[in-house]
Formats: structure tokens, sequence, C-alpha cells
């Protein structure tokens, strides 16, 4: 009989432990870091398909997209951050909340799907922001921008979702070299960052977008592989977004795959570890 009450203390004991465990992290990730692994190419070549990265949630403050998501469509869950937090929505207001800067990459909530973004904060409440045959204009001045040579990637499928990339040196077969013309742009502030440009699309000329008091303008650095504020939400884009959709801010990439799993450890890129995002 000893023996077993023996047992079934530990067996609770270890219940205990694992509900604490989960507990604590839970609370880390909602309220500290929140971990971010990257998984489509919008972000070139300031992130990459497969950069793994920790999102500062002291940044910004909280709201209730600091809630997270839960979605593992295996095992058929899917929590969303409204249904945990939904209460704190609405006022478009955040808990010692502190503003966002111009240049800053910036994960949110997108307005209307609820899935995590990752982009580039160009536009501040009250800016025009506009696109001029691929030059990026503020304020109806443009954005300084410097050559800076080309980008280069193997052609052929990336991440565990296989996308390809598109190249500016046409279609090109597995193996081959993906070229971008690659530029230093720095926006207004003195933030500098690389972008990339692929061909001339219909997202390099915009109208003028006006940003609303208390949202976002974001784009991705890879200027034309990158649904963004420029599309609206009606045309599946994401528009302007409100100051209560953001979740943190991108500091530092902690590790890099190349492969279709971060826990391919042997494909893991060793230029990339804890490298600071710019």
């Amino acid at each position: 009989m000893a023996g077993e009450a023996k047992k079934q203390n530990g067996f609770i004991e270890t219940v205990k432990t694992v509900v604490y465990a989960l507990l604590i992290a839970g609370v880390f990730r909602t309220l500290i870091f929140q971990p971010f692994w990257i998984p489509s190419g919008s972000m070139k070549d300031t992130l990459l398909i497969g950069d793994f990265l920790f999102v500062n949630k002291f940044a910004y403050g909280y709201s209730y997209a600091s809630c997270p998501s839960v979605r593992l469509p295996q095992f058929g869950v899917n929590i969303d951050a409204k249904t945990l937090c939904g209460v704190f929505d609405g006022d478009n207001a955040r808990f010692l909340g502190s503003e966002p800067e111009r240049g800053d990459v910036v994960v949110f909530r997108h307005p209307s799907t609820g899935f995590d973004y990752i982009k580039r904060l160009v536009g501040l409440p009250g800016d025009q922001v506009q696109m001029k045959a691929g030059v990026l204009h503020i304020n109806g001045t443009p954005v300084k921008l410097e050559d800076a040579g080309v980008f280069e990637e193997t052609a052929g499928p990336q991440g565990p979702q296989g996308l390809r990339p598109r190249c500016a040196n046409g279609p090109v077969g597995d193996g081959g070299t993906c070229l971008k013309g690659r530029q230093i742009e720095t926006l207004p502030g003195g933030v500098s960052h690389s972008i990339l440009n692929i061909a001339n699309q219909s997202s390099d000329n915009t109208g003028i977008y006006t940003v609303p008091e208390k949202h976002y303008f974001l784009m991705g650095d890879n200027r034309d592989n990158s649904t963004d504020s420029r599309v609206p939400q009606v045309a599946r884009g994401v528009g302007f977004v409100p100051y209560e959709n953001l979740i943190g801010r991108a500091d530092r990439i902690m590790f890099s795959s190349a492969g279709r799993s971060m826990f391919f450890f042997w494909t893991w890129r060793g230029d990339r570890f804890f490298k600071a995002i710019r």
C-alpha cells in the first residue's frame, strides 16, 4: 500500500511540474518574448525563410494581441488570441504602451485574418505614403536610395512550405542562381536597411495613402514579393495596422535553418546566429 501511495504521489507531483512549466511558459510567451519562425520571403534579405527569432513584447506594451494564438492544425487545435483576450479588444489602446519608431521590424496581428505577420514600419500616423516608380515617398519626399549590388540565392523550394523565390533574371530552374536588385534605403529619422527589387509592377506605383491616427503603414523589404499595407484589407491585403494589433519588435535572429525544419541542425546557417535585425 505504501508503495502504491508513493507512486501515486510521484505521479501527482509530475503532473504539477508539467502544469507549472506550461503556465510559466505561457506567461513568458504572453508578456516577455514570443518565438517567431519566418515562413516566407517577404522580408528578404533582412530576414530569410527559416530564420528563428524572439519578438520583444516589452517594446510596445500590451493589448489583446499580446495573447498568443495556439494553432495546431494537425491536432485540430485553433485557439485565437481573441478567444483568450478578446475582452480587451476594441479601444485601439495598450497597457504600458509606447510608440513604435519608423524603421522598426514589427510582428503584428493581421487586422482581418488574425494571423501573425512581420514587416517593416515605414509610415506613422498622419504620414502620406506613396510608391513612385519603385521608390518610397513619405510626405512627398523620396527616401534616400543607394545601389548595393545584387542579392543572390539558389533557386528551388525553400522552407517547410517549399516556396520558390521570384527572380529578376526570369524563371530559374532548381539549383540555378536567382538574382534580385539590392539597394540601401534610408528612412526619415536615419534608419537604413536593405530592400530588394525584382520587376516593375503595379505595387511600384500607387496612390497616396494617408495613415490614420493610431494606425501604421508597414511594408516588406522584398518589395515586389510582399503583401503589405499597399494592398487594402478588402483586396486581401494588410491595409493600415491598428496600434492595438502590434505584438512586438523583432530585434535579433537566434538561429536560421535553410532546410525544411528548424530541427535539421545540419542545415543551420552559421553566419546568422544572434544576428541583429536592422
